[in-house]
């Protein structure tokens, strides 16, 4: 019991036998507990450092046990200042790790801040995901690489079990990606909510509202960020993505086709896309389907439309009302 005060196990099987014992010396100690004599002057030598043991008035030369009212009270007295010193230090710590924040806040941008760097990247993401306290919104890139999701499973994981609602937008063509879909019906599984739409805007994290995080380059989210807390721009950022949200499918659904066209959503898109000038490539990394997949889906287009070039469909799906 008395090693939580700092005891070692000979020094305490040592006091407790002193104070069952007071008439024993050294020899008779170390019989009774099993030590050997130079065990017993170890233990009296740390029992005396504790202030437990004082020299005795009816044996002298020896010392006797201080009764435990007064010896171990005087321990924990000792250990409750050892605690008042760590909790100051650890106060006076925390006040120069907040120092520090501060400082570093005011060196930023007060509406924005650059970060280069996946790494950069990550460690804001991290810090976003610590503070959010309501919602976490975000808009997911079309090319989910299986370790940028191991990456985020455990910030997704902790945030869900901590209540915070978490709304993820995914281009349609996750539901093709199996790796991608097993993550976002993972997230399903956990009380997030996911929904999926032919395109999604550039990636966007938006956190409680206050901040979000969005790509210097669109093209290559990898290059870096900016962190943005200004109202205006959040503003704007929170209405498109809700634009994009009220019209998503949610997962676990299918987008019906059109009654009207037949089209599918990816189908009507790709019409879009390709009608404001958009190569294939473009029009494909857009979706996140392959350019192969576009000129099937045009070939069908076609087919339906009874047209014999990409120009003529473009001009029966104008005059049918599809774009």
């Amino acid at each position: 019991m008395l090693e939580a005060l700092g005891l070692t196990v000979g020094a305490t099987t040592v006091y407790w036998a002193m104070l069952d014992h007071p008439d024993h010396g050294v020899a008779e100690l170390a019989a009774h507990c099993g030590l050997s004599p130079s065990e017993v002057h170890a233990a009296l030598d740390e029992l005396g450092r504790r202030a437990l043991v004082r020299a005795s008035t009816e044996w002298p030369g020896r010392v006797r046990a201080v009764g435990p009212e007064i010896g171990l009270a005087d321990l924990i007295a000792e250990q409750e200042a050892e605690l008042a010193e760590r909790q100051a230090q650890l106060a006076a710590s925390k006040a120069a790790v907040t120092r520090l924040v501060a400082d570093r806040a005011e060196q930023r941008s007060a509406h924005g801040e650059r970060l280069l760097g996946t790494d950069a990247i990550a460690g804001r993401l991290e810090r976003m995901s610590w503070e959010a306290a309501t919602e976490v919104l975000g808009c997911r890139s079309g090319v989910q690489r299986p370790e940028d999701l191991g990456a985020g499973r455990a910030i997704d994981a902790e945030l869900l079990a901590r209540g915070v609602a978490l709304r993820s937008l995914y281009p349609d063509a996750v539901r093709r990606q199996p790796h991608a879909a097993h993550y976002a019906h993972w997230l399903l599984g956990l009380g997030g909510e996911v929904r999926t739409a032919p395109t999604i805007p550039q990636r966007i994290v938006i956190v409680d509202r206050r901040q979000a995080l969005v790509p210097i380059d669109p093209e290559d989210t990898r290059k870096g960020a900016l962190h943005v807390t200004e109202p205006g721009i959040l503003g704007a950022l929170l209405d498109l993505f809700e634009q994009f949200w009220s019209t998503a499918v949610p997962l676990g659904t299918i987008a019906p086709d059109d009654p009207a066209s037949g089209l599918t959503p990816t189908e009507r898109e790709l019409l879009r896309l390709l009608g404001s000038g958009l190569t294939d490539d473009t029009a494909a990394q857009r979706l996140g389907i392959s350019a192969r997949t576009v000129g099937r889906h045009m070939a069908s287009i076609m087919e339906r439309l009874g047209a014999t070039s990409r120009f003529e469909a473009g001009i029966k799906a104008t005059q049918r009302g599809w774009i």
